[in-house]
């Protein structure tokens, strides 16, 4: 109810910036290997799926003037609290993955990792919090992502699922709001 204001402005700005619907959702892999539908704030032109990656690689013309805004803040993360509230995702916990991806793990990564809720945040959120750049930067994206960039996040993750631990999560809640305020 708190954050309905902001949500309404935010819907409005989206339905002004460009044509399509406010929320996006995509398949995503949660809990146990459970398919579940994330929630986000559209920030890409809705044919954007039939016209590039499922990963975003720099300066993607497929965001929309908005989206980019939404994105550097993460604002388009916000409607996930309902994913929370319904159970699907937590506040704190390894990122959910599209299943393409998923179907890369190594199995007791697979394992570990899909062990617990997927969250909203975790360390390798704000660690790679300028991922798109980063494939920008590369000779094949797609590829610097399954090889290196995926299993580094996986190493993150596994991470978190053995240590996590209450007073973790509200340091990683802590280290999330300063990485998008600063």
């Amino acid at each position: 109810m708190l954050l309905a204001p902001l949500l309404l402005t935010l819907a409005l700005w989206v339905k002004l910036d460009s044509p399509g619907p406010v929320l996006f959702r995509q398949e995503r892999v949660g809990r146990h290997g459970r398919l579940f539908s994330i929630h986000k704030i559209r920030t890409m032109r809705p044919d954007a799926p039939s016209l590039g990656p499922q990963i975003t690689i720099g300066a993607d013309p497929r965001v929309t003037a908005a989206g980019q805004i939404l994105r550097r803040y993460k604002l388009d993360e916000l409607p996930q609290l309902w994913d929370v509230l319904r159970g699907a995702m937590s506040l704190v916990g390894p990122r959910p993955e599209v299943p393409r991806y998923v179907a890369l793990y190594p199995a007791d990564m697979a394992e570990l990792v899909l062990s617990v809720r997927p969250g909203i945040t975790d360390l390798a959120s704000i660690e790679y919090r300028d991922e798109s750049r980063l494939l920008a930067e590369a000779a094949d994206p797609e590829r610097c992502y399954t090889e290196q960039v995926m299993p580094a996040k996986l190493a993150l993750a596994a991470r978190y699922v053995q240590t996590r631990s209450f007073g973790g999560d509200l340091v990683l809640l802590l280290q999330t709001l300063k990485a998008v305020v600063s």
